[in-house]
């Protein structure tokens, strides 16, 4: 297994955000940054980081609220533009000019804002599961359940749970529901199992919802940047309608359809792995 280096960095609000550091920070090849689905964190990419650390920097970010990053008092802080200002101190930290981004659901949005305000510093993208237009059934299911908390007394339970609750996910084995639930629970001073997540980092969303934004301007800010599309074959987030006109709206956009996965693929499955690798591996 490949090590990765456990940083820290200070926002320029007083938080502290973790971040997992792969590969060699003097590779002369493009760094690689990863950005989490909406309560995700960094444990996510730890196989495509395996995959690739041995060619490259891979920065992979706990937002605020997430995993080891602090909780932010003040839950209006978990707004968009307050993530991609982070993402935006965290690379002119490392000294990062230019990166390709992997962005998962929620991370993908991030990327395309990075797109709109940012331009110069994408050389690659790879948005996993996630387009400019959201399926409202898939975006109010993900916003409910993150919302509130789900303790659980033993990692079987945590398993159980998030079975049920995730039956669209690709993983397979019980050894991958193990990881997975360990990436989405950690214990409390209750001696129970809590959500990784800072669950009113729902708040803003289930709030804004209706006010969201017109996201296309930010999707075509890709238009310069080379860029992979992964969607789940059942996916509830990324319709097939929004796929196709993603294809109109980008002529040279490269897409992969994940068999056995909704929202969202793991990047592990062999398609997806496939897909993302050689895409990676270009620049």
């Amino acid at each position: 297994m490949t090590s990765f280096r456990e940083r820290r960095l200070t926002t320029q609000d007083g938080l502290s955000l973790y971040f997992r550091d792969y590969g060699d920070p003097l590779s002369p090849r493009l760094p690689l940054l990863c950005l989490a689905g909406l309560v995700r964190n960094s444990a996510d990419f730890a196989d495509l980081a395996e995959r690739h650390a041995g060619e490259r920097r891979i920065v992979c970010l706990d937002y605020r609220g997430r995993g080891r990053s602090d909780y932010d008092a003040d839950w209006r802080n978990y707004h968009p533009m307050t993530y991609v200002r982070d993402i935006a101190h965290l690379l002119a930290a490392l000294d990062l000019h230019r990166v390709a981004i992997v962005g998962t659901s929620f991370g993908g949005l991030l990327t395309m804002g990075l797109a709109a305000l940012k331009p110069t510093s994408l050389a690659a993208v790879v948005l996993n599961d996630i387009g400019p237009d959201l399926v409202d059934g898939g975006f109010s299911r993900i916003v409910n359940y993150v919302g509130v908390d789900q303790p659980q007394p033993d990692w079987e339970s945590a398993v159980s749970y998030l079975r049920d609750l995730l039956p669209q996910l690709s993983i397979r084995t019980d050894e991958g529901w193990q990881k997975f639930a360990r990436a989405t629970y950690r214990p409390g001073e209750d001696g129970l199992l809590h959500f990784d997540w800072d669950v009113a980092a729902a708040k803003p969303l289930t709030m804004q919802r209706s006010e969201f934004p017109d996201l296309w301007p930010m999707f075509r800010a890709l238009r310069p940047v080379p860029t992979l599309v992964c969607r789940g074959a059942s996916s509830d987030v990324l319709s097939t309608e929004t796929f196709e006109r993603m294809a109109l709206a980008k002529p040279d956009l490269l897409r992969v359809t994940v068999a056995g996965s909704g929202h969202t693929p793991t990047l592990n499955e062999p398609d997806a792995a496939a897909a993302v690798d050689a895409f990676i591996r270009r620049f």
